[in-house]
């Protein structure tokens, strides 16, 4: 190989790289005109969301839940035996009756006829003990005529058999006050203003002691049991369980679906029932509505009945200078974003009252008018430059 076939093949390469070189400056210097300017880093500022924080005061709300059921509940139970032999018109299913009013009435003849009988003994054994009063009367007399000293045995007294009269007259009134009992059970009546639940026995059908009647049960006062449980025993004043005088139990509203409409109750808790359930851990409360049907002129209009189920706001202990924020805005670490007055992102560790499922109450951290960001920031970095929603960013004209 000649010297200048090998200086071709050395210089060669090294051209071509130099003439790429060339082309590549070329071809940026006339699509640009000229180098580009460096740009100043700085910080992107993130659009977020906010509310306003606002303190105020306010009553906690603890919320429960129950069934409306009656105070005071009969199971209907013959006594005596018989017919029945008419019935009430308010002896049905939803029937309205007032205290003392007669809902049936058991064939009440053979127990009429006891009475007559039992009056005819006591009649017999009263005249058999005016009797005995008179011997032993006569016989005191007797011995004193006689001359003779000292009282007279209780034998010539006849006391024995004045004593025997005696408990018969005794026995024959108990037999009166148990045939007028047994007379008075063919009337069953209940000692309340009420409402019959259940209709068991009708017209014509023979019934025992012990046959069910019917239900019945009071409709002066309907309750509520209200489970609570321990973290909300703490927001409310109960009085001690043994403080049956207690007055200042807390008032209670009770909502409930009906026919696709929310309606409202007024109630007021009335005890404790002092003792936690074993298997829930709750101790249960129970709330009072007063005339729940309206029957007797005292209740709310729109009439509570038994059976349904209701939701329960009970009023809890006063707070002060509070502040209450949608509880997706705090964090796992008790902390909440806030945007400072320079629209600067701070992250603020914050003291929480109660936290529930919809709502947190928060006492220091957030004071009244600052805007608590309610964006989800996956990582929030302290003085994060921020731009509200619905704000111009600084340095823009409105």
């Amino acid at each position: 190989m000649s010297f200048a076939k090998k200086l071709l093949r050395f210089f060669l390469p090294l051209g071509l790289i130099v003439l790429a070189i060339v082309v590549v400056i070329g071809m940026a210097t006339m699509a640009g005109g000229k180098r580009p300017e460096r740009q100043e880093s700085g910080q992107t500022a993130v659009l977020v969301e906010s509310i306003k924080a606002e303190a105020r005061s306010l009553n906690f709300i603890v919320q429960s839940q129950g069934t409306v059921r009656p105070r005071t509940q009969t199971n209907l139970v013959a006594q005596v035996s018989g017919i029945v032999v008419s019935v009430s018109d308010s002896f049905v299913a939803g029937g309205f009756f007032r205290a003392g009013e007669v809902l049936l009435e058991i064939d009440p003849s053979d127990y009429q006829t006891a009475l007559k009988r039992a009056q005819a003994a006591l009649a017999s054994r009263q005249a058999k003990l005016a009797e005995e009063q008179s011997r032993s009367e006569q016989a005191l007399k007797d011995w004193r005529n006689l001359g003779r000293a000292g009282d007279p045995p209780d034998l010539v007294l006849r006391k024995p058999q004045l004593a025997d009269a005696k408990a018969n007259v005794l026995a024959a009134e108990a037999d009166i006050d148990k045939a007028r009992r047994d007379l008075q059970r063919t009337r069953i009546s209940v000692p309340y203003d009420g409402l019959l639940r259940e209709r068991k026995v009708d017209i014509g059908q023979y019934v025992t002691p012990g046959t069910q009647l019917g239900v019945s049960f009071a409709v002066d006062t309907a309750e509520i049991r209200l489970p609570l449980a321990a973290a909300d025993l703490a927001f409310l004043d109960l009085p001690a369980s043994t403080d049956t005088e207690a007055e200042d139990y807390p008032e209670v509203s009770l909502t409930a679906e009906i026919g696709g409409v929310t309606k409202t109750w007024e109630a007021h808790l009335i005890r404790t029932e002092g003792v936690l359930d074993e298997s829930s851990r709750v101790l249960y409360a129970v709330a009072s509505v007063v005339d729940p049907y309206g029957f007797l002129g005292q209740g709310p209009q729109e009439e509570l009945r038994m059976g349904t189920f209701v939701r329960a706001a009970i009023d809890g202990r006063f707070v002060d200078n509070v502040v209450v924020l949608p509880r997706y805005v705090l964090r796992n670490d008790n902390t909440v974003l806030v945007a400072n007055s320079e629209r600067e992102l701070e992250v603020r560790e914050v003291s929480v009252a109660r936290a529930e499922s919809r709502e947190v109450y928060i006492t220091e951290g957030v004071g009244d008018g600052e805007l608590v960001i309610t964006t989800t920031l996956d990582a929030p970095i302290p003085g994060t430059r921020l731009i509200l929603r619905g704000e111009a960013p600084a340095g823009e004209n409105p």
